[in-house]
């Protein structure tokens, strides 16, 4: 089912959809899904949703379980699965968003990400802009570079399809494929970028608590 996009106001960047990358297995989180956790005051799918919801035409999530809870907490969301099954990784997520998608820039933000810069579409936008070459860029974060948090061109799809198919899921080099640019963030604040096991979890809030 199609759905007519109304205009926002004006931006300093083209039109860009969000997706939230959810399709992993969560091995380390004993399966739970990650995006409806609260690492901090709020589910993860809410923060990740009024931090960014303003600044995209469509938000999207990449997951394969769990669509009636999702749209209940949040009805304007669409939801889609990896082309193919099998839990291919963050790159298979990017890859299937470009069959959803009508925006020719796509917004991909991981679900466990704990700490999201402002400006980061403006920022990402900008390096992308300074480099005739590049069809991605991504957040660096004090120093870390956090791939799956990036900045796609529509354009980068024929190079992503071309590495899946080789059997090479690995974004960071992928990424150099598409002269990757970085946008550089600092939070010396910031415990954790990301949480990836229940340990991570209770450490994260832990520090947060005594912080």
């Amino acid at each position: 089912m199609k759905r007519i996009i109304k205009p926002k106001k004006a931006k300093h960047y083209p039109q860009t959809d969000l997706v939230i990358l959810a399709g992993g297995q969560a091995r380390r989180m004993n399966g739970i899904n990650k995006l409806l956790q609260k690492f901090d005051d709020q589910i993860q799918l809410i923060k990740i949703h009024q931090q960014l919801k303003n600044r995209v035409a469509q938000v999207w999530v990449n997951s394969h379980r769990d669509y009636s809870i999702y749209q209940k907490l949040i009805p304007s969301l669409y939801c889609y699965q990896d082309d193919e099954k099998g839990f291919y990784g963050p790159l298979m997520g990017i890859k299937s968003a470009w069959s959803y998608v009508t925006s020719d820039y796509v917004l991909f933000v991981p679900c466990d990400v704990t700490f999201i810069p402002p400006e980061v579409i403006e920022s990402l936008h900008m390096a992308l802009a300074g480099h005739p070459l590049a069809q991605v860029a991504y957040v660096n974060i004090n120093g870390k570079a956090l791939y799956p948090f990036c900045l796609l061109k529509r354009s980068a799809l024929n190079q992503i399809c071309t590495h899946l198919e080789q059997g090479q899921r690995s974004l960071k080099a992928c990424f150099s494929d598409l002269h990757a640019q970085e946008a550089l963030f600092e939070n010396h604040a910031l415990f954790f970028h990301s949480i990836n096991s229940l340990d991570e979890l209770q450490q994260y809030q832990q520090l947060k608590f005594l912080h």
